[in-house]
């Protein structure tokens, strides 16, 4: 039974840890790098995609000379994806929870997974239009670009919940089991090996 709790443990910790790590950190192959803001302004961005991309992962990095305290709150952006005249999604961008990373000359880049396309409609060519929101989060970007990944994972949100149920049914049995053999062999030591026994003592 040990080695079954065992088992129930290590898959929680790769539902729950491991599954959620390979979704941010295997992209799949970069299709292309699309700016959306510059000093020229605003701009739509453009893309063919086959139906072999899907899934394809959604990311939008912005630049900003200070270093910034993201809120849900406060909205800076809204993406909208269409597909001939068929919507995709459309969504608030905060980078609520986003750690900057160090950019070029003393700036900070901001990147925040907006979504996942799946499947792929190939007929019609995606386009991405970023939109300021009203006071723009008190945000004032010099860059945005949007990135485009082809094969990436896609997060199950069922799993993650699942894998914490597991982890904490294995490691409980687990423990269980180990203390349960611990007292059994206190109630039922093993017999003295020959020649050590009381009357065999000097």
């Amino acid at each position: 039974m040990r080695f079954f709790f065992l088992v129930v443990l290590m898959a929680g910790l790769a539902l729950g840890i491991g599954y959620p790590l390979a979704v941010r950190h295997v992209p799949g192959y970069e299709i292309g790098v699309f700016p959306l803001f510059d000093g020229d302004g605003y701009r739509r961005a453009d893309v063919s995609l086959a139906p072999a991309d899907a899934p394809v992962r959604v990311r939008l990095v912005m630049q900003v000379a200070e270093r910034l305290v993201p809120s849900a709150d406060r909205p800076v952006f809204r993406m909208v994806v269409t597909t001939g005249e068929q919507p995709v999604f459309e969504q608030s961008v905060t980078f609520a929870g986003v750690e900057p990373q160090a950019g070029a000359e003393a700036d900070f880049l901001y990147e925040d997974d907006l979504a996942t396309i799946d499947p792929v409609n190939g007929d019609d060519r995606y386009v991405f239009t970023l939109e300021p929101t009203a006071g723009g989060g008190g945000v004032s970007p010099s860059r945005v670009d949007l990135i485009l990944n082809a094969g990436a994972f896609d997060l199950d949100p069922r799993a993650v919940p699942v894998g914490y149920v597991l982890i904490v049914v294995g490691f409980v049995g687990f423990v269980a089991m180990a203390r349960r053999r611990r007292k059994l062999n206190r109630q039922n030591p093993p017999p003295p090996r020959w020649g050590r026994g009381p009357e065999d003592q000097p």
